[in-house]
C-alpha cells in the first residue's frame, strides 16, 4: 500500500489517460457526498475492475480521508479487489454443505488444470479463480460460480470441460 502517489507503476490505471478519466470524473461527481467512500469504491470497482494500491493512495488523497480508512473499507468488503483480475472470475463456494459436498477437491482440480492457485490469474488473463461464502444454492452443492451464472452439483470430473467453455470466449 502505497504512502503517496510518488513511484505509480507503469501498468496502473492512473497512467492510462483514458482510465485516468474515469477515475476523476467518479472522484470529482462523488467528492462532496458525505460517506462517499463506498460510492466512490464501488463506482472505480465496476468501471476499472479493480483499485490498485496506488489508487488507493490516489482515492484517499483527493477525498481528504486517510489511506488507512480507504484501505479498511476494502480489505473489509470481499467483493472488493486490489489486483487485476481476468474476463472470468471462477468462485468456489466454501459455505457448509458445498465444503462437505466436496468444493475443496474442486479447487485443486481447477488449480491443476489451470496452473495457478487461489486469488491468482491465468496468464493469458482468461481465468481468476477465488473461494467465497455461501452462494445461497446449498441445495445444488457443489457449487461453482463464474461470472453471473451459477453451476450446481459439479463433480471434478465435469469441471475441465466447464472451465475451458469460459477459456475460449
Amino acid at each position: 500500500m502505497p504512502e503517496t502517489l510518488e513511484r505509480v507503476p507503469m501498468r496502473d490505471p492512473l497512467t492510462d489517460p483514458e482510465q485516468k478519466r474515469i477515475i476523476d470524473e467518479i472522484l470529482e461527481r462523488n467528492k462532496n457526498i458525505p460517506g462517499a467512500t463506498m460510492v466512490v469504491l464501488n463506482e472505480l470497482q465496476s468501471r476499472i475492475g479493480y483499485i490498485s494500491p496506488a489508487m488507493q493512495a490516489y482515492v484517499a488523497q483527493k477525498l481528504r480521508i486517510p489511506l488507512s480508512e480507504l484501505y479498511g473499507v476494502l480489505s473489509f468488503y470481499s467483493f472488493f479487489t486490489m489486483t487485476p483480475r481476468g474476463r472470468h472470475t471462477v468462485k468456489f463456494c466454501m459455505g457448509t454443505a458445498c465444503y462437505v459436498a466436496g468444493a475443496p477437491q474442486l479447487i485443486e482440480k481447477a488449480q491443476q488444470i489451470l496452473g495457478i492457485r487461489l486469488g491468482e490469474t491465468t496468464p493469458d488473463w482468461s481465468i481468476t479463480i477465488e473461494e467465497c461464502r455461501c452462494v445461497g444454492a446449498c441445495s445444488q452443492a457443489p457449487v461453482v460460480m463464474i461470472d453471473d451464472d451459477i453451476y450446481g452439483r459439479v463433480r471434478p470430473n465435469k469441471l475441465p470441460q466447464l472451465l475451458r467453455k469460459y477459456q475460449r470466449q
